[in-house]
């Protein structure tokens, strides 16, 4: 029998690491310090936080008209401590404005912001920094960030890219134009070679767009509309962050992370008391890479209206909701008919997430489920004038170097080998010869998946040019049906997917939002190109 690495890692007990270790000869990551049993504490005694709502240090002119002037923001990026349960001790954290998730953004579509992003952190990193990685060799600084809207379509100087970061005392001012739809975007840090310490300290946060077409659907709003941002970590007894490193005292780096501990808005098992009517929930995993998979202890239904890049056409009903690292799902909860009633959101396994506590007194709710949400017009197969096939790749270094995780077994410094024209429209195939499944995303873009066929990647490794299908193609799952940024590569699975490149002209990157991948490897530079 074989397992996956996430399998393992996400699901192990002794008789999987058993099965795993017959099976496979990579050796497991090495934890710093004796870790937290979050088993052993109380849940629910915590309510869960909302992040604050960004107020703008005040207006100035419009990069894009002068005459306008528009919100500018300052958010530093700083080390602060919280308490994530009530039975534990404060813990270090890194956070955009000394909080963890950071302040939301709130924008309007076609209104633009500045922001600030000011690295007020200290110069020596907490967390254990592999200087073998490309981009953090030891002649780099411990301590740089640099910040990527991630889903937003901004020109290449704003976009964040991977080596544009900058130490400690400095900053860069961004401009967001928000020329895009109504949806759940999120920042994060993107530094090269650290992505993955920055984000597990605490460098992300949510930023929400709205438009007329979302207003005029009467959703839930104001205090019943709730943002959920779920990760998870690892702590040690002393309540502390614990990242884990390779056994091997030469390399730090470990293929992925999952934590015992699943963290809900910077809280551990928190509550929310709720009133027996309809919420908006608003989902983001940011996970450094585990996948969540979640339902409600009730067995109730949950009911899908957006994705990644805004409304769906018309509401899902799911039972389970489904998020890869970077994914978000827009998502109504109707508490009517559960007065007085607790109910839990579960991860895999029946493994508690946070608490929904009704209320057991009725309220008035005018809002609105409607049964049509927003016209998305469906790209045809038709509209694209370039293929690609992109392979997504695993090697073991003999050497003793980190596993390389590669995109078109290019590394991230080889030359650019993707050049697609402005404002024409490509299929990219994705072509999963891994074991795991792989958030891809593209930055500037947003896209539609066209389906999902699986194949035989063992021979496709050992002879490119043999592709052998073993199966039908099969359509994307309801709640992908709308606009995507990040989609699941599955495994031994071709994902195609269907971009529009709109927007500016300049260089952006694609990666696998696993940040363990990320940060070896697996991420390659585009260039978006003028028309001739």
């Amino acid at each position: 029998m074989f397992l996956s690495r996430r399998e393992f890692l996400q699901h192990s007990g002794k008789a999987a690491a058993a099965l795993w270790i017959a099976g496979n000869t990579r050796r497991q990551p090495t934890q710093l310090r004796p870790t937290l049993d979050p088993n052993s504490l109380t849940p629910f005694v915590d309510p869960l936080p909302i992040p604050p709502i960004a107020r703008p240090d005040r207006y100035r002119p419009s990069a894009q008209d002068s005459a306008l002037r528009v919100p500018y923001y300052r958010l530093p990026m700083r080390q602060f401590q919280s308490k994530v349960h009530r039975d534990m001790k404060p813990t270090q954290q890194w956070g955009i404005g000394g909080t963890c998730p950071g302040p939301t953004l709130e924008a309007r579509s076609k209104e633009g912001v500045f922001v600030a992003w000011a690295n007020e952190l200290p110069s020596k990193h907490f967390l254990p920094v592999d200087h073998k990685l490309h981009g953090a060799e030891p002649d780099k600084p411990e301590v740089r960030t640099v910040i990527h809207l991630h889903g937003a379509r901004v020109r290449p100087e704003n976009d964040g890219y991977p080596e544009s970061w900058y130490v400690p005392g400095k900053s860069a001012t961004y401009f967001y134009p928000n020329d895009q739809d109504a949806t759940l975007l999120w920042y994060h840090d993107h530094a090269v070679g650290i992505n993955r310490l920055n984000v597990f300290a605490g460098l992300f946060g949510t930023c929400i767009l709205r438009d007329p077409i979302e207003d005029s659907l009467n959703l839930p709003k104001g205090q019943y509309e709730v943002p959920l941002v779920i990760y998870d970590r690892s702590f040690d007894t002393d309540g502390q962050l614990s990242y884990p490193v390779s056994p091997d005292p030469a390399v730090r780096w470990i293929p992925e992370f999952f934590g015992n501990a699943i963290l809900v808005n910077g809280k551990l098992l928190p509550y929310l008391d709720v009133d027996p009517r309809k919420y908006r929930l608003r989902l983001l995993n940011a996970a450094n890479g585990r996948f969540f998979h979640l339902s409600l202890s009730n067995e109730g239904d949950w009911h899908q209206i957006g994705a990644d890049q805004g409304l769906l056409p018309a509401p899902v009903t799911v039972r389970q909701v489904t998020l890869a690292p970077a994914e978000r799902a827009d998502m109504i909860l109707d508490f009517t008919d559960h007065a007085g009633a607790q109910i839990v959101m579960n991860n895999d396994f029946s493994v508690p997430v946070m608490q929904f506590r009704v209320a057991k007194t009725k309220v008035s709710d005018t809002s609105s489920l409607p049964a049509t949400l927003r016209s998305i017009n469906k790209l045809k197969e038709s509209d694209a004038v370039k293929t690609r096939s992109m392979g997504l790749w695993e090697w073991d270094d003999p050497s003793g170097n980190p596993t390389q995780m590669l995109l078109n077994n290019a590394h991230w410094n080889m030359p650019i080998t993707e050049n697609p024209v402005l404002n024409s429209v490509e299929i990219w195939n994705l072509i999963n010869t891994t074991d795991d499944s792989h958030p891809i995303h593209l930055h500037l873009v947003r896209f539609q998946i066209l389906d999902r066929q699986r194949f035989d990647s063992f021979a496709y490794r050992n002879e490119k040019s043999l592709m052998r299908y073993l199966g039908p193609r099969t359509p994307p799952e309801p709640g992908e049906a709308g606009w995507k940024d990040t989609v699941r590569a599955e495994p031994n699975m071709i994902t195609r997917i269907i971009i529009p490149f709109e927007g500016f002209v300049g260089r952006y990157v694609w990666h696998c939002h696993i940040l363990e991948h990320e940060d070896n490897e697996m991420m390659r530079p585009f260039e978006v190109v003028a028309p001739k």
